[in-house]
């Protein structure tokens, strides 16, 4: 088993782009025996303390196995809809972990 956590930064005025993004992206999570197990667009109270920008959105997905999210990055029908990632994301703090 394996979970990434993700820091998403969108680009200004792209948030109904990511959003379609994510309408395809999160789905296909589950054929590649993972899941989506929090989605957080934090609001500006939600910040004790920060060091770095704040994220638009944090994710924390799990996979049965590395090659799973391999093969969910590999996805053709997600690859299809890139564009819109690409469109709309600024950049993206992906950690990788195992639950201890």
């Amino acid at each position: 088993m394996i979970f990434l956590t993700q820091l998403v930064y969108i680009k200004e005025g792209q948030g109904k782009v990511f959003d379609e993004f994510e309408a395809i992206a999160i789905p296909a999570i589950l054929k590649y025996n993972g899941r989506l197990l929090l989605r957080v667009r934090p609001t500006e109270n939600s910040f004790i303390e920060h060091h770095i920008d704040k994220p638009y959105e944090i994710h924390l997905v799990e996979f049965d196995a590395e090659q799973d999210f391999i093969n969910f990055s590999q996805d053709e029908e997600r690859k299809k809809f890139l564009h819109l990632k690409e469109q709309s994301i600024e950049s993206v703090w992906l950690m990788k972990g195992v639950k201890l």
